[in-house]
């Protein structure tokens, strides 16, 4: 117990978990965020994921990826029932940066898709990472 008394181990602890703490945050609020560039490629080409393009058909005409179905943001809640007939394969939401896809997450969940992936930093990350696009 005298380990605990000397104020100088109790500060040394604290900080180690502080340290370990500020360590893990990123990959504890990354968490729902979205799959990278080479996770989604493996998602569509292992487990044939329904790919869903959130973006404008203005948008969408300037490049997608490939297979990618175009059903903007604004038509997603009407059409929800029609993306894929069996509601456990994977869907992976793609828009311009993220933030359409995480919004539509919810809207997909809710209409009983059990896997429902968006594409980290949209097709902006895609285009970085060198995968291929579609015009």
């Amino acid at each position: 117990m005298s380990f605990f008394t000397n104020y100088l181990n109790v500060a040394l602890i604290a900080i180690a978990v502080i340290s370990g703490v500020m360590l893990a945050w990123p990959t504890i609020t990354r968490r729902g965020h979205g799959l990278s560039a080479a996770d989604a490629t493996q998602l569509i080409n292992r487990r044939n994921a329904v790919v869903l393009d959130l973006r404008t058909a203005e948008e969408y005409g300037k490049g997608h990826l490939p297979q990618a179905r175009s059903i903007p943001f604004e038509e997603l809640s009407g059409k929800a029932a029609q993306i894929s007939k069996n509601k456990n394969a994977p869907v992976l939401l793609v828009c311009q940066t993220g933030q359409r896809s995480r919004k539509a997450e919810q809207v997909l969940t809710e209409a009983g898709y059990a896997e429902v992936h968006t594409l980290q930093g949209g097709i902006e990350a895609w285009q970085t990472a060198g995968m291929p696009v579609v015009k």
